[in-house]
């Protein structure tokens, strides 16, 4: 019988019996001749995909999940067709299907234009994308998937003026850094997923992410040292990093000068190290360095542990509290060799800012091993750095040197008054905003796109603002006049002078 399918002779009325196929391991039997689909009872591809509003596209991807099609023969042509009882028993077996299907016909452009507008307003009042997506999947009928394409494909096109901004594709550099500067002010995790549109999961990891980066920034540079390397038990840890031993003389407060300015004096309130003090925070402040150092070469920046950044962050933080602690007891020393130069240069307090940047430094390079006192040390440094700064500064100092400063400071200022300027701005921006509510929502957005109104964005032209909203450039301009015309008569009503 299959030998005689296959090679048997084919006339114009056997040419007219339909085929059934094979599609999802169903075959659909065969049927008597007959010359249309009309007389088969069959419904043509284009006929099922009008019955259930969905494309062809739909149909063939249906195919291929166990609906039964029959191929025939009609007017010379190979045609598929489908029969009552196969499209019934496929409903009946994936409902759910076909009526998410249904849901996936192609928008308009006029729908795709109402869709974000309205999605626009709902994540302007505070939605989240999963629940803009259901609440426009409810209102339109269409389905959840086909409004996150269309919100997605949108914010893709127009990322200037995205309706979720942080709501689809990965989150840039820019902005993970905004969330983690947000965490570190206390904002909560679910705070931050509110605002970023991000699941708790995300943003966890996000702060994780540049955490891990801030702390692989650390300048953990230091003085090595053998006796590092020799540190194991807890006793020698406490012993480096305990408090310094005490001197052996009370140290005796200074007497602070009188007539000194808030500065100066308060340098006074900061006793002097003695040599063994001094011996022991470099020590200390190197070798809690090197132990950061240490942990964070075992960080995993994919993966980092929370306990293991917490640890190098509280080293770092007393390796700060250490070096800050060598510097405001040395600014005295800045002072008085400031002192011995302000005759060559300007003000004593640009030498001594100066100086204390040249202090800060010398911490970070002098190696207390040697056995040297560190003031000597930072002397140098400081005075080295005063003998070039200084002669820079007379360069500049003659280049820029005009003669006429009298007559400058005699000559009226003719610039506008910053302050009354800025007074006029904010009233005319309170009259905007005020007149601006007359119109309703799609007017008001024109407006503001068309002219400009949000700081941030530049004014747009027709065609590119009905790009982005979908609809026609004709339509915008429409749309521009009337709501012109009602903020004119607002204006009126509100008493508002109009600029010429």
């Amino acid at each position: 019988m299959i030998g005689y399918e296959v090679t048997a002779p084919r006339n114009s009325q056997t040419q007219t019996l339909p085929r059934p196929l094979s599609v999802g391991g169903r075959k659909a039997a065969g049927v008597p001749a007959a010359r249309s689909p009309e007389e088969l009872n069959y419904l043509t591809v284009e006929q099922l995909a009008g019955r259930f509003n969905v494309s062809t596209k739909t149909i063939s991807r249906w195919r291929r999940l166990g609906l039964a099609a029959r191929c025939f023969s009609c007017d010379g042509r190979s045609r598929i067709g489908f029969d009552h009882q196969d499209v019934a028993r496929f409903i009946a077996e994936n409902p759910a299907r076909v009526r998410r299907g249904a849901g996936f016909s192609q928008l308009t452009q006029e729908e795709k234009g109402r869709i974000i507008q309205r999605a626009r307003e709902l994540a302007q009042a505070g939605g989240r994308p999963a629940t803009v997506t259901k609440t426009l999947a409810n209102e339109t009928g269409r389905s959840i998937e086909t409004i996150r394409y269309t919100l997605k494909n949108y914010d893709r096109a127009n990322p200037q003026s995205p309706v979720f901004p942080y709501g689809y594709g990965p989150l840039g550099p820019d902005v993970k850094r905004r969330i983690y500067r947000q965490s570190c002010r206390g904002e909560s995790i679910e705070a931050l997923a509110r605002r970023f549109h991000r699941p708790r999961t995300v943003i966890r990891r996000v702060i994780q992410e540049i955490r891990a980066e801030r702390i692989f920034e650390l300048p953990l540079d230091f003085i090595p040292n053998p006796l590092f390397a020799r540190v194991r038990t807890k006793s020698q840890i406490a012993e480096i990093v305990g408090q310094p031993p005490a001197p052996a003389t009370k140290a005796v407060a200074p007497r602070v000068p009188p007539g000194l300015p808030a500065y100066l004096q308060s340098l006074y309130e900061v006793p002097l190290l003695s040599r063994e003090e001094e011996a022991h925070l470099f020590r200390k402040m190197n070798y809690l360095k090197y132990r950061a150092g240490k942990l964070r070469e075992e960080l995993d920046p994919a993966r980092p542990r929370v306990r293991l950044m917490d640890r190098i962050e509280e080293l770092y933080a007393e390796v700060v509290a250490t070096k800050n602690r060598i510097i405001r007891a040395n600014l005295r020393l800045v002072v008085s060799i400031a002192k011995r130069h302000v005759q060559q240069a300007g003000t004593l307090f640009e030498l001594i800012s100066d100086g204390n940047i040249s202090l800060i430094r010398a911490v970070e390079k002098f190696d207390f091993s040697l056995g040297n006192k560190f003031s000597t040390y930072a002397s140098w440094a400081i005075m080295k750095n005063f003998a070039r700064s200084i002669p820079n500064e007379h360069v500049q100092l003659d280049r820029f040197r005009t003669g006429c400063e009298e007559l400058f400071g005699a000559a009226a200022d003719a610039r506008p008054d910053a302050l009354e300027q800025e007074n006029a701005q904010a009233r005319h921006e309170a009259d905007i905003g005020r007149i601006l509510r007359h119109l309703d929502p799609r007017e008001r957005d024109i407006v503001r796109r068309r002219f400009g109104l949000d700081r941030q964005l530049e004014p747009r032209t027709l065609k590119q603002i009905g790009k982005e909203m979908g609809v026609s450039k004709e339509r915008v301009r429409q749309i521009e006049v009337r709501a012109l015309a009602k903020l004119r008569q607002a204006a009126l009503d509100e008493n508002i002078q109009l600029p010429d």
